[in-house]
């Protein structure tokens, strides 16, 4: 790894450690970083999941007293659908083609960029129109989990709005279970990104470190600046790069 490439790294993980701390978003920022140094596309993304993964794993220990059911879904089960649908979206992703994932994977950012968003004014709307039951919710929380662990962009916004179409539940309750399930998706992904090889481990350790810094600067970041400035640099962000992304892929 050379040092132009370790100071790109390290740039990219502050920020999206920063960012994930702040409002989300933070794998729009790694996964073209890593595109950017020269990795392939689909070691470049098992790889941000490993470099990101620390930092979820501490914000879901911090939202510990906040775990509640689901409108009477066992967490155990939330649990374990999290846990299956990641490991087959990390199995997913490490059959798909090189060549077939750099296609998909401008289309990737967008379904996150859409999601990130519109996820909440979506949310907000579908819960004043829409009511469903327990085996639907299920049924998405299987797909998302799936999504979870083969990128992963947006998925947490998704799963809220989702959730949000049970009906009433309480937005922290909502954010704590949120970040545990998208984290046990994430773990179960690493794992198996971690046996099968691709990682690339320079450039993940060095954007794991700075991703570790820059979640703390992104928490005392977010007590001082306004949610939709930090939201609206993630949406302008993730749809530079995937404009980018597109015109690479057609080029």
């Amino acid at each position: 790894m050379t040092i132009e490439t370790a100071l790109i790294m390290l740039a990219a993980g502050f920020l999206a450690g920063a960012l994930n701390a702040a409002a989300g978003g933070g794998s729009f920022v790694t996964i073209p970083a890593m595109v950017f140094v020269g990795l392939p596309s689909v070691a470049a993304n098992a790889s941000s999941t490993v470099a990101l993964l620390p930092g979820t794993l501490t914000s879901a220990w911090a939202w510990r007293h906040d775990y509640k059911t689901l409108q009477g879904i066992p967490l155990s089960t939330l649990l374990l659908i999290s846990l299956a649908g990641g490991l087959g979206g990390a199995l997913l992703l490490l059959a798909t083609p090189q060549r077939a994932f750099d296609g998909v994977l401008p289309w990737l950012l967008l379904t996150g960029t859409l999601a990130f968003a519109l996820g909440r004014p979506l949310g907000a709307a579908l819960r004043r129109k829409v009511r469903i039951g327990r085996g639907p919710v299920l049924a998405a929380q299987i797909m998302l989990s799936v999504y979870a662990g083969y990128f992963g962009g947006g998925v947490g916004i998704m799963m809220m709005a989702v959730w949000g179409m049970l009906g009433e539940i309480d937005i922290k309750a909502m954010s704590a279970l949120r970040t545990l399930l998208v984290s046990a998706a994430n773990l179960v992904a690493v794992l198996c990104f971690v046996v099968a090889g691709p990682i690339w481990w320079p450039e993940t350790l060095a954007m794991l470190v700075a991703a570790i810094g820059g979640g703390y600067a992104g928490a005392r970041l977010a007590s001082r600046m306004p949610d939709r400035v930090l939201r609206g640099f993630v949406i302008l962000f993730s749809t530079v790069m995937t404009a980018v992304f597109f015109w690479r892929a057609w080029r």
